[in-house]
């Protein structure tokens, strides 16, 4: 048997990156999927965002491995979109064991920055969270595990402070720390009924979150049009650990531990995947 055999996991932000990682590494050990993603732009976002072709991509992936899914278009933003998913997926499974809140943007337009930018930002990467867990709540169980995704940098006070950041970085930051204190207090009330609330934070991860333009150059702006080449030394000197970047299966291994009953017991806790990088900058890297 799997890890995580015959239970379910409701998964956003699954058509590619981190979420689609975690959708198949579930179903790898005995898990059905509901996938959910926007599956189109939002525009204060500088690089593409999933595509229908993504989001049935992941549900072709995971019913190659032997497991059903759900798959559904559905902005996190809007939490109608998402009962509507759920519903959908209670109606083929019958049951919720796994939240996997993991839909994400980094709103930093190239140009002029805008207000914009932060208000997407924390209604996607904060109230998304808080979206799926609600839409799923009714529905859990006892041991039923929820999953955030937030950030190293999010953990960084200049992350928010830092005015390279711009609003949309500024709100990328502030609203992944506000999911460690949300999963705390989650943790905290759903304890009684066995229900454990836990936060994942990576460090750069390679997903198109990082690999776009507008990360490029804030880590190289002496470079006109730096390429993936020329970041790559930047990027491996914000890790304790001489990488780059972490892989979205570094992060998913830690997702299957905490969605599984081996994880019973952990609750409330921020577990960093970051190469070490809070212990390199607690107060954020240099400049």
């Amino acid at each position: 048997m799997g890890r995580v055999e015959g239970k379910v996991a409701f998964v956003t932000g699954a058509g590619r990156g981190q979420g689609r990682s975690h959708a198949i590494r579930l179903a790898q050990e005995g898990a059905d999927i509901i996938a959910v993603d926007i599956c189109r732009q939002i525009e204060s976002n500088p690089y593409p965002l999933s595509t229908p072709e993504d989001l049935a991509e992941t549900e072709r992936l995971v019913k190659e491995l032997g497991q059903r899914v759900v798959a559904r278009q559905a902005d996190v933003r809007d939490r109608h979109e998402l009962q509507e998913a759920v519903a959908d997926g209670l109606n083929e499974f019958g049951r919720i064991d796994v939240v996997v809140a993991n839909a994400g943007i980094l709103p930093m337009a190239m140009g002029d920055p805008l207000p914009q930018d932060f208000v997407d930002a924390v209604d996607v990467d904060l109230v998304g969270v808080m979206n799926a867990v609600a839409v799923a709540l009714p529905y859990l169980g006892e041991l039923s595990s929820i999953i955030a995704t937030g950030s190293t940098a999010g953990l960084m006070p200049n992350t928010v402070q830092n005015p390279v950041m711009g609003p949309g970085g500024a709100g990328y930051g502030w609203a992944k720390r506000i999911v460690a204190q949300y999963v705390e207090q989650m943790a905290l009330h759903l304890a009684p009924l066995m229900i454990r609330v836990n936060a994942i934070h990576p460090t750069n991860c390679n997903t198109h979150l990082l690999h776009n333009d507008g990360l490029y150059s804030l880590f190289r702006p002496d470079l006109e049009n730096p390429t993936r080449e020329d970041v790559e030394p930047a990027f491996t000197m914000f890790q304790a650990m001489p990488i780059p970047y972490v892989e979205p299966v570094d992060i998913s291994n830690l997702v299957l531990f905490l969605a599984s009953d081996e994880s019973r017991y952990v609750t409330g806790q921020q577990i960093r995947v970051d190469a070490g990088s809070l212990l390199k900058f607690p107060d954020g890297p240099p400049g």
